[in-house]
């Protein structure tokens, strides 16, 4: 890339992080010397253009996240159109769907589609608890173990492998067993707590990788503490792989809340995997109540299918070689 052509990485189709270890000037805005001329802020609002230039032709990105934000708006204003409490007794057991009881009732006579809405926004409390603690936990263990390396390094790995080899469900079991009231709090949160493991192994390699690079040097010549480097130099050339796993680890706690649920682990939670275990407690299936167990499973399977997919557009958006031109 000459100074004649004037291409940023981006324009020319290379990895940001394929550069890295050729000219630490293009690595990351933050590092002196900008390439071609181009200042860090020209360089950094150059790859948010191509972003959004890429982001915007996206069919995959688009219908995610055009799905996506259909069923976040319903999850937060649908408790508000419902006219009941998800746990209210509000008419005749196993109605079917009306102008008043839109999903029909349940054996108890709550109103199903209350449940339905309700049971959305607690899904997605949830993921955002689970991905959050997961990807604070695995990114703070991730950086130290691969920053520091040595003794420390293997003490993590260590912890790391242990937790992955104890049986989730046994220990959720377990746990659960002396809660009088658990509720989406525990349950996010345990999610999060028991999923970070390859979050750690994923940032702990890439910052392995990173540290060598003369980007990283110049930074520790300038005499810049260790947690600035990882926080200005290391972690944006990570960012998009970052953001990826935030989406997977999002629509991974969901589906493993719902399964949870679904074994009847949490009875009081009202959430879509509560809705199935109770509609195959009382044999919905087997007598064509379909109204009571087809649209928790459709929900949450529009929920994670359409993370999923803006997850491959966004890979494709962040990854040249992928970008459909």
């Amino acid at each position: 890339m000459s100074e004649s052509a004037g291409e940023s990485p981006a324009e020319a189709g290379i990895p940001v992080m394929a550069v890295a270890g050729a000219a630490p000037a293009v690595v990351a805005a933050g590092v002196p010397g900008a390439p071609a001329g181009l200042g860090t802020r020209a360089l950094a609002a150059r790859r948010r253009g191509d972003f959004v230039y890429y982001g915007l032709r996206n069919k995959k990105l688009i219908f995610g996240l055009s799905v996506e934000t259909l069923l976040v708006l319903g999850a937060i204003f649908g408790p508000v159109i419902a006219r009941y409490s998800p746990t209210a007794f509000v008419g005749p057991d196993l109605s079917k769907p009306s102008a008043q009881y839109w999903l029909g009732t349940d054996d108890l006579g709550r109103d199903i589609f209350s449940q339905l809405v309700n049971g959305m926004r607690e899904s997605y409390l949830i993921g955002a608890l689970g991905a959050g603690c997961a990807t604070v936990v695995g990114m703070v263990l991730g950086f130290t173990a691969g920053w520091r390396g040595g003794f420390l390094d293997e003490i993590i790995q260590l912890f790391t492998n242990i937790l992955v080899m104890i049986p989730q469900l046994v220990l959720l079991i377990v746990i659960a067993s002396y809660l009088s009231h658990p509720s989406i709090l525990f349950e996010g949160v345990f999610i999060g707590l028991t999923t970070w493991p390859w979050v750690a192994r994923a940032v702990r390699a890439q910052t392995f990788s990173l540290r060598s690079r003369e980007f990283v040097d110049l930074a520790k010549l300038s005499g810049k503490r260790p947690i600035s480097i990882i926080a200005r130099d290391i972690a944006p050339n990570m960012a998009s792989y970052l953001f990826l796993v935030v989406i997977l680890l999002f629509g991974s706690t969901m589906l493993l809340a719902a399964s949870f649920d679904f074994l009847g682990i949490f009875p009081g939670v009202t959430s879509l995997g509560t809705m199935m275990f109770n509609a195959q407690t009382e044999a919905a299936p087997l007598y064509h109540l379909w109204s009571w167990f087809v649209p928790p499973g459709l929900a949450l399977t529009g929920m994670v299918a359409a993370l999923l997919v803006a997850n491959v557009g966004l890979d494709e958006v962040f990854n040249p070689k992928l970008r459909q031109q």
